[in-house]
């Protein structure tokens, strides 16, 4: 193994300091090098806990040599901005979902990135998790027969005032924060050449922003899927998979602690089961696979794809949908 691949990282967001540093501190082909902020003090009070260096603006770092590698957590808004700035500066870049908040954004900065040599990923880490590949074993194999549809959930309640969520203008929303997650789970499923054939969002008179919505979809064979999300509910982070000769379904599809034990409630020729699978550290997988990219030890062409097709089916949901103001 050759040196580690130096990360800068872009913001002391939640999910920066909760998941994706302690993955970066476990990861021995990733070293984290540089924290920056708009608030330097907020950096450095971070980098005395985890370690590196603390700079104040995210020019700051870009502008550094002893940086591979950046991880963008920032709103979604901005993430064009900041990948566009560090793929100029020669940095990979590892982005939080969704990459761009359109489709034209997101295929311009890959084409941007093959021209300068560089490797972006859009961060949907629940994609590293070993239990999703099990469920593909399982679909070829005919456990559950033909595949005939899909249904995936993912809900949450209602985020605190002043949660960035709520904020239309940064991004937030329903819709771009969470409806992604079904939304990529059917194209893992249902396959790139999925379509939304309608689509209805609930938008808060308040805020303007997306709180909930439901959006149908299917592959050209006419399998359906049925996607909802929303964050005006109860908890729900699923997805549930239908054949022609039984069915199974998947609890914590998304968000799984590194400890937690996933389990497949299958039904299927001999009656209900259920089964345990390993546990397994998602956001550590995407870091070692976005570090191996990097060395050129894997490559990210069908991610790439599969990044610009997801911004695309965005688009066809923010085109279609009704819209209804509560």
């Amino acid at each position: 193994m050759g040196s580690p691949v130096r990360f800068g990282v872009l913001g002391c967001s939640d999910v920066a300091i909760r998941k994706m540093i302690p993955a970066l501190l476990a990861e021995p082909d990733a070293e984290l090098a540089v924290v920056a902020s708009r608030d330097g003090d907020r950096a450095r009070a971070l980098t005395e806990r985890v370690g590196g260096i603390a700079v104040q603006g995210y020019d700051t770092l870009l502008a550094r040599h002893d940086v591979d590698a950046v991880y963008i957590p920032l709103p979604a808004m901005l993430h064009a901005r900041w990948i566009e700035a560090a793929v100029e500066s020669g940095k990979h870049v590892l982005v939080e979902k969704p990459m761009t908040t359109n489709a034209a954004e997101t295929s311009r900065i890959f084409g941007l990135a093959a021209d300068r040599g560089v490797v972006v990923l859009e961060s949907f880490t629940f994609l590293h998790h070993s239990q999703h590949a099990r469920i593909g074993e399982l679909l070829r194999s005919g456990t559950i027969g033909s595949l005939v549809s899909f249904a995936s959930a993912f809900t949450i309640p209602p985020p605190p005032q002043g949660d960035i969520r709520h904020r239309p203008d940064l991004g937030g929303g329903a819709l771009v924060d969470i409806g992604v997650y079904p939304l990529r789970a059917a194209l893992l499923h249902l396959g790139s050449e999925v379509e939304v054939h309608s689509a209805v969002l609930r938008v808060s008179r308040a805020t303007g922003a997306v709180i909930s919505g439901s959006v149908l979809v299917s592959d050209p064979a006419g399998v359906g899927g049925q996607l909802s999300f929303g964050m005006e509910q109860s908890y729900r982070c699923e997805y549930s998979l239908f054949g022609t000769t039984g069915h199974l379904t998947l609890s914590r599809a998304f968000t799984p602690p590194d400890n937690h034990v996933p389990v497949l409630d299958l039904v299927g020729g001999d009656g209900p089961s259920t089964l345990s699978l390993a546990p397994d550290r998602q956001f550590h997988n995407t870091v070692r696979r976005f570090c191996a990219a990097v060395r050129r030890r894997v490559d990210l062409g069908p991610d790439t794809a599969a990044s610009i097709r997801l911004a695309e089916l965005l688009d066809q949901v923010d085109r279609i949908a009704h819209r209804f103001v509560v």
